[in-house]
């Protein structure tokens, strides 16, 4: 299937894991993808050759999304190979753990900044473009953190569920341009991070997920490609769960 054929996409933190696998799948849909990383060339150009065998034409971008200068030379850099971005995948996390009466100014700052900042930033640099076209297609990922909450992350879920907040205003000013806005939000999926990484919580246990299994990085990439492509019609402002069927509220 070539659904973006002729199209370029923009995926941060996409040197690995979800990130990588979204930049695949979009690739496989016919588009061209740029490749972020904040500082990994290796793996960024290792994505990028993926693509490219893919039969579609792909550069990598160093760029710490929390840096509005560098966000801003990425993008003029792809618009100069490219032309116009039109899918925009922010996916690009950090999720620190800290008990929130040790956070300091710069964790709380940190966070925001590669979380939600680097969305804002990511999104004011192709929303005019796209505006002007009449086509674009942007997807945030945030996380179940974001709705159940986690011990020692406040940080992190409050800077995800801002994310929610900026898709739906995003999505209605900018419908009338035919430019969609909107957020996916995995559960726990089955990445190369050891899942022991999360202090106090059994990443691995199934038992809370309906599906009874993690979930894999490609259930979240076709999410993402579903919402780029106008298989997504009348779906704009929306936040789309892939977590096996766990529940929140």
């Amino acid at each position: 299937m070539t659904r973006l054929e002729g199209r370029t996409a923009l995926v941060t933190g996409a040197g690995r894991n979800i990130g990588r696998a979204i930049a695949l799948k979009l690739a496989g849909e016919g588009a061209n993808v740029v490749v972020n990383a904040r500082s990994n060339r290796e793996e960024a150009e290792a994505v990028a050759e993926e693509v490219r065998a893919l039969g579609v034409e792909s550069m990598a971008a160093l760029a710490d999304v929390a840096d509005h200068e560098q966000v801003s030379r990425m993008f003029a850099a792809a618009a100069e190979r490219f032309g116009q971005v039109d899918v925009l995948v922010s996916n690009a996390a950090i999720r620190p753990h800290k008990p929130f009466t040790e956070l300091t100014l710069a964790d709380w700052e940190r966070v925001r900044g590669v979380v939600l900042d680097g969305a804002f930033y990511c999104a004011r640099n192709v929303l005019p473009g796209m505006q002007a076209n009449g086509f674009g297609r942007i997807v945030f990922l945030t996380g179940d953190g974001a709705w159940n909450g986690s011990a020692e992350r406040s940080h992190v879920s409050a800077a995800k569920m801002g994310i929610v907040g900026l898709a739906r205003g995003l999505a209605s000013e900018f419908a009338p341009h035919n430019v969609r806005v909107n957020v996916v939000s995995p559960g726990r999926i089955d990445t190369s991070r050891d899942l022991a990484w999360y202090p106090g919580q059994n990443m691995a246990d199934t038992s809370e997920i309906p599906l009874g299994r993690l979930g894999h990085v490609d259930d979240i990439a076709a999410a993402c490609v579903f919402l780029a492509t106008d298989d997504c019609g009348f779906i704009t402002g929306q936040t789309i769960h892939v977590n096996g069927g766990t529940a929140y509220f």
